[in-house]
This record gives structure tokens, C-alpha cells and sequence, in this order.
């Protein structure tokens, strides 16, 4: 069985778990073992179990290479407490698992978890409220606007086809937004741009929406620094100033103008010791734990950097600005000790890079209950987190600009014509599909003829117009379309019948100028020189 990258969506966690038990029971080698004078088949030692899953999932692009072995110790731990394994003598659960020569064997079923019913739900559209109703007692109103029909007089001057009959239309005066109505704006269209990126028929699958706060997200986007660290309007939760030091001194090692350093051996451990034991007893992780889910999903997308990085800009803004601040003060700290060549080895088993994830990554992500996989979820997470920083905690420029042009469209004053709905909405209508090439010609013959042929009967049976000038319009529509005008008038004798012939007498001749003779001209006496 080939591990295969599982994508965002519901319940990734538990299929991941799943996929694992799968992977580990079809591959594990088993064979033979004695221990104290007794063969038992088919099993295996603890470190050969702990060597052949560290390089499963180091090889499982799930995963990747940042998993420690520790961490493995740890999951085959969890193994053997949901009787994944036992050990030789059958037992499990209260059983420790260490790295070490026990032997263990695979129950006859391994108990795989079964998935949460999926909330029966259509392709849900994220929505936010139409403030087109006026204020009660409000004097502003819409304004009927006559509506106006394009007859041929009109269309002749133009020189332009009517459509039809354009429908009535009113004004629309758009009241003044309130700062609620802003903050639920923003709440929809971040929540929509989400569940774009995440590819998801609706976002309930991995989020509560309602537990969403609008007015942290508008904080997040705007109350902010010239580094982009949120600012804070309740400083009573703000990091303490004694941490803040600490981690200024590691992060700008060896220059720290915070903190006096002391000069004995082993301080930036200290220091270390320090920050990780505040930020390690925190009740609840940065990311929150109504957001794991989302963020756990939004680790399917690591395969596209662009849209990964995209999927985080957009759920860090939904976390709390007090959790938002300490997570970008936090994964600064962590990228800038991993990078610093200048710092001393902070543990002398592990290597600076591997350390920070393995201290920090439970305080960024974990499950609010026991997750199977959280740990290894998180160290991935955090890992990118770490390199993708400086992208991951700024505001999403797209979203924003978006955000503030819908806004600005809002408080336009509109036309609006009947049966049309100005406010769409979000996400807009899908872009228009391909059609045939005789479907196309179909359209064009039924749509687009039957209203000029409409215009061409109105110029023909309009008597309010001289024959002359009809057909003179008659003429020009001829020369435009003349497989319309054809179908009106297939024979010369179907358009005569619209210039019925008169019976023409000749005038009268004129007698009276042949009376009088020639006579040639005279020069009279003012001509005389």
C-alpha cells in the first residue's frame, strides 16, 4: 500500500490516523522472536518498530523529514493505549511503549476510527446582509424613473438597433454603513475566500463559524504597526514585559540592549528554559482550539506553496489580536535563533532548528481532546510556519483590497433596474461556459432577430411619418439586415403594398405664356453710357 497525500477537508486528522494504521500494519516486517527461552511468531521488537515508522513518515509526504524520533516513540505510544499493538502477552492501554527490545505483535483487528456523520449540507455560500431597506422614518426614498421605449424615430437618430422596451428602473440611496455592518463584511468575505481556497462545499465541515469574531478580524487587518504586529487595545494582555526581554535577548543575539546579559556559562539556555515554560503553560494554544480543524485541513494544501501561504494569511486573521500578536512575536523569535550562527548551542542533543519545533509546537496547535496525531500535525505546521513567516502574519493584500472596494461600492448611489439584484452575491456569478457552434447560431437567429424584426414592423406601419422618410429608413434597415428585412418583405410586390400608387393628372398647360411673341432685350436708358 503507497502512502498518498491527503488533501484539506473534514475529519483530516482521523483519516490521516486511519492511513497511518494502515500503512504500518501492511508493512511492518514480523518475524520470529524468542525472549526468556520462548519463540513467539510473527512480532517484532519496540526499536524495530520505532526504525521502520520514523522512516515511514519521514518518506510520507503527510509528514516529511522534520518528524524526530522521539515524536515516533511517542505516536506508537498512543498505538499501543488505542490497541493498534499489544504487546507479546496481549496487553494494552496502561501499557508504556519505550524504544527498547519488547516485543509486540498486532492484535488480530486493528480497531481503525470510525468518521463523524458529515453534517448533510449543499454547496453553501457564505452571505452577508442587504442594507438596500431604508431607516424607519427615514426620507429617503427611491426614485421611480419614467420608463422610457425605443421607438424607431429614436433608433433612426441614433443609428443604433433597439433592444425592446428598456424596464423601469429606480435610484437607489445607499445608507451610511456602520462600523457593524463593515466588521460582518468582513467576516463573510474572509470566510468565503477560505472556503475558496480550501476547495470545501461549506465551511462547517472544520469550523463553527458563529464562534468567528468580526471585530478581531478588522482589528487584525488594521490596527497594526509599521512590522505588522497587531497592536492591542487592552494591554493587559500583552505579553509580559519580563518575557518580552527574554525573547528580544535571544532573538537578537549577541546585541541585546533590553536585558544586561550575565557573564557566566549557559545563560541563553536559561533564558531559553524560561520563555518555553511560559509559553508551555498556556490553557489553550495560540491557533486556538475551534480553529485546529481549520488549520489541520489548511496542511493538505503544502504540496502548493502560493496557496498554502494564501490559506494561512487568511485564517490568521481570524484568531484573537492577543493571540495573533504573540504568534507573530513567538514565530519571528523561533525563525530568527534558527538562522542566528552567532548563538551557542541551546541543547546539546538536538539541533537549534529541531528544538525550537519541538518546544513550541504544542503551544501553536494541539486539539482541545487527545488527537492521534496532533503532535506530528503541528511540528509540520510549525516548520513552515518558521520559513514562511514574514509571508504567513501579514495581512492578505488581495482580501483586503477586495474587502474595501466591495465597501466603497456599497455606499455608491445606484441604479437599479427591476427584477435585478445590485447587491450579489459573494462570492459573484460563475464566468459564462463554452456553447456550440450551432447552439450559438441557433441563439443568435431566435434572440437577436425577433426584436429587429419587431423594429422593422413599427417602421413599416408607422403612419405618423411621410412615405418618403419610410422609405428611406425602410433603405437603410434593408442595407444593415438584409436577411431580416427578406423575411418581412420576400417579393417588391409585398413592399408596394405599404406605397400604394395615385392616379396623377398633369397640370394644366400653360397657354398664357405662348400668347405673347419672343421679344429680345432691350437695354433701357440707365444702361446707356
Amino acid at each position: 500500500m503507497e502512502p498518498r497525500l491527503v488533501g484539506p477537508g473534514p475529519y483530516r486528522a482521523t483519516r490521516l490516523w486511519n492511513e497511518i494504521i494502515e500503512l504500518f500494519r501492511s508493512g511492518m516486517p514480523l518475524r520470529k522472536h524468542r525472549c526468556r527461552f520462548k519463540s513467539y511468531e510473527r512480532c517484532f521488537k519496540a526499536s524495530e518498530a520505532v526504525d521502520w515508522l520514523h522512516e515511514l513518515l519521514g518518506c510520507n509526504q503527510n509528514f516529511g523529514p522534520e518528524v524526530t524520533r522521539n515524536q515516533t516513540v511517542k505516536l506508537l505510544k498512543k498505538f499501543l493505549k488505542n490497541h493498534v499493538i499489544e504487546d507479546i502477552k496481549g496487553r494494552w492501554g496502561k501499557e508504556d511503549f519505550q524504544d527498547d527490545g519488547h516485543l509486540y505483535r498486532f492484535p488480530p483487528s486493528s480497531p481503525l476510527k470510525p468518521y463523524p456523520k458529515k453534517p448533510s449540507c449543499t454547496k453553501e455560500v457564505i452571505k452577508f446582509p442587504d442594507w438596500n431597506e431604508p431607516k424607519a422614518g427615514s426620507s429617503q426614498e427611491h426614485i421611480l424613473v419614467k420608463s422610457v421605449t425605443m421607438n424607431s424615430e429614436m433608433w433612426y437618430k441614433r443609428h443604433s438597433i433597439a433592444i425592446g422596451e428598456v424596464p423601469a428602473c429606480k435610484l437607489l440611496y445607499r445608507r451610511e454603513l456602520t462600523q457593524a455592518n463593515i466588521e460582518e463584511i468582513w467576516k463573510s468575505m474572509t470566510l468565503s475566500r477560505l472556503q475558496k481556497i480550501l476547495g470545501l462545499d461549506s465551511l462547517d465541515e472544520v469550523l463553527d463559524t458563529k464562534l468567528v469574531n468580526s471585530k478581531h478580524i478588522v482589528q487584525n487587518a488594521y490596527n497594526v504597526n509599521r512590522q505588522g504586529i497587531v497592536i492591542l487595545e487592552d494591554k493587559s494582555k500583552e505579553l509580559p514585559h519580563w518575557i518580552l526581554s527574554a525573547m528580544k535577548c535571544l532573538a537578537n543575539w549577541p546585541s541585546c540592549s533590553d536585558l544586561k546579559q550575565p557573564t557566566y556559562s549557559g545563560f541563553e539556555r536559561d533564558v531559553f528554559k524560561t520563555i518555553a515554560d511560559y509559553f508551555g503553560q498556556m490553557k489553550e494554544p495560540l491557533l486556538t482550539f475551534h480553529l485546529f480543524d481549520v488549520f489541520v485541513s489548511v496542511l493538505g494544501l503544502l504540496q502548493k506553496h502560493c496557496k498554502v501561504v494564501e490559506a494561512l494569511q487568511t485564517s490568521c486573521l481570524l484568531l484573537p489580536p492577543e493571540n495573533r500578536k504573540k504568534l507573530q512575536l513567538l514565530v519571528r523569535m523561533m525563525a530568527r535563533i534558527s538562522f542566528n550562527k552567532d548563538l551557542p548551542p541551546l541543547s546539546e542533543s538536538v539541533r537549534t532548528r529541531t528544538l525550537m519545533v519541538q518546544a513550541f509546537s504544542r503551544c501553536i496547535l494541539c486539539s482541545k481532546d487527545e488527537m492521534d496525531l496532533d503532535e506530528l500535525l503541528a511540528a509540520k505546521l510549525v516548520s513552515f510556519l518558521m520559513d514562511n513567516y514574514q509571508e504567513i502574519l501579514n495581512i492578505p493584500s488581495s482580501l483586503k483590497a477586495s474587502i474595501e472596494e466591495h465597501v466603497v461600492h456599497l455606499q455608491r448611489v445606484q441604479i437599479k433596474y427591476a427584477g435585478a439584484d445590485t447587491d450579489a452575491t459573494f462570492p459573484a456569478p460563475s464566468f459564462c461556459h463554452q456553447i456550440s457552434t450551432d447552439e450559438f447560431e441557433s441563439q443568435r437567429a431566435n434572440v437577436s432577430q425577433e426584436p429587429l424584426a419587431a423594429l422593422l414592423e413599427e417602421i413599416a406601419m408607422n403612419k405618423e411619418i411621410s412615405a418618403k422618410d419610410k422609405k428611406k429608413k425602410l433603405k437603410q434597415f434593408q442595407k444593415s439586415y438584409p436577411e431580416v428585412y427578406r423575411i418581412r418583405f420576400p417579393t417588391p410586390e409585398a413592399e408596394a403594398v405599404l406605397f400604394p400608387e395615385k392616379n396623377k393628372q398633369k397640370p394644366p398647360i400653360l397657354t398664357w405664356a405662348l400668347k405673347k411673341p419672343f421679344q429680345p432685350f432691350h437695354r433701357t436708358r440707365s444702361f446707356r453710357m
